[in-house]
């Protein structure tokens, strides 16, 4: 008999078990329940690629709507607003009443929201008081909207747009939260911009490697829950190639199970050969637009970290560069918030990016 693959390596789906996220989405989801306003209800996260943001967020969608919100998604391209308004109308249309169907009639860049809507009393309205009728219904339905934007673009207009409509809807004590994802450099960028600077008070989760405890359990739990078992050895082989990013451990997960599907229990060597393969794919869909985003800066900074067998205290990466303290310390700061290394302690440096370090030593 052939045992069905549990694992989930693919963006955005949920895996059968989310490793060492409870903190994450514990106070979300409280918040949720409260029924007064809580902080965590605009949340921004970010992280390095494959460390699970867009898996969180589809996460607490489905918390929310578990609990009564109508909840609506959209990743930040451009069209995301005209997307929000008609995903919202489709989810909440057990809700609202007739009246309040209308047509996109165009879009347009505007400070407080540039789509026009035509209505059939031939009304001209914009985007957020077309949102805030909605949210109106809602609350006579003692519900709320959970909006959820993954891949945060600060270039984009409309999410500049969104940011600043959403602070008027907080103000004016409606019930909406707004759930923001994307990579720490350009949640940052985003955070900085005047218009939406409120977004500097907002809850700000950064998402790191799991704890090797949570690796074990979800590595663990999630072969038993799929009818099979793993060998010792080979449970702490996976725990400790995955280097507790998200992505690879279901990557890793799915490979090694899928070596002998027809087998009770997953042996050593079929974790190491999953683990060969999940390698692999990593430098194709990871590590590959990981190398591409840095800088000659970068490079130069990852290259000196090469020379260390281990950790790197920052005076000998500043001695090797030959450039002054602040200038690499920039480069430690760009690659620190891409999520390629992490701080130790204080002065000392260290790959965050399990099996990048390999992938670099043959490329540079």
């Amino acid at each position: 008999m052939s045992f069905e693959n549990p694992f989930t390596p693919s963006f955005g789906e949920i895996p059968v078990h989310v490793a060492g996220r409870e903190q994450v989405t514990a106070p979300i989801v409280r918040a949720f329940e409260s029924t007064r306003r809580r902080p965590e209800l605009t949340t921004l996260i970010s992280g390095a690629r494959g460390t699970g943001k867009t898996t969180l967020l589809t996460l607490l969608a489905r918390k929310a709507e578990s609990l009564g919100w109508i909840s609506v998604s959209a990743t930040a391209l451009p069209g995301m607003l005209e997307d929000l308004e008609i995903g919202t109308r489709r989810a909440a249309r057990h809700l609202l009443p007739e009246e309040l169907s209308s047509h996109v009639t165009g879009v347009s860049v505007a400070p407080l929201g540039g789509i026009s809507l035509e209505r059939s009393d031939r009304e001209l309205t914009n985007w957020r008081y077309r949102m805030a009728d909605i949210l109106d219904v809602l609350a006579s339905a003692e519900t709320g909207l959970l909006i959820t934007i993954d891949e945060i673009d600060p270039t984009l207009d409309e999410m500049i747009q969104l940011a600043a409509v959403y602070q008027h809807f907080v103000q004016e004590g409606r019930k909406v939260a707004l759930l923001m994802a994307g990579l720490p450099h350009n949640v940052s960028s985003l955070m900085s911009n005047k218009t939406v600077s409120f977004l500097r008070r907002a809850q700000s989760v950064r998402l790191g490697p799991v704890a090797p405890y949570d690796v074990r359990n979800a590595l663990l739990s999630t072969v038993l829950e799929g009818g099979r078992e793993i060998d010792q050895d080979a449970l702490d082989l996976a725990a400790q190639e995955t280097g507790g990013f998200p992505f690879l451990i279901q990557l890793v997960g799915y490979r090694a199970w899928d070596i002998r599907p027809d087998e009770p229990t997953i042996s050593l060597s079929d974790v190491e050969h999953g683990v060969e393969l999940a390698l692999a794919e990593m430098e194709e869909r990871i590590f590959g637009a990981t190398f591409r985003d840095l800088s000659e800066g970068d490079l130069r900074f990852l290259s000196a970290m090469l020379e260390d067998e281990g950790d790197s205290k920052m005076e000998d990466l500043v001695r090797r560069m030959d450039r002054s303290s602040s200038q690499v310390a920039q480069y430690r700061r760009r690659l620190i918030e891409a999520g390629v290394i992490g701080a130790r302690r204080r002065g000392v440096v260290g790959f965050d990016l399990p099996h990048f370090r390999e992938f670099l030593e043959a490329r540079i």
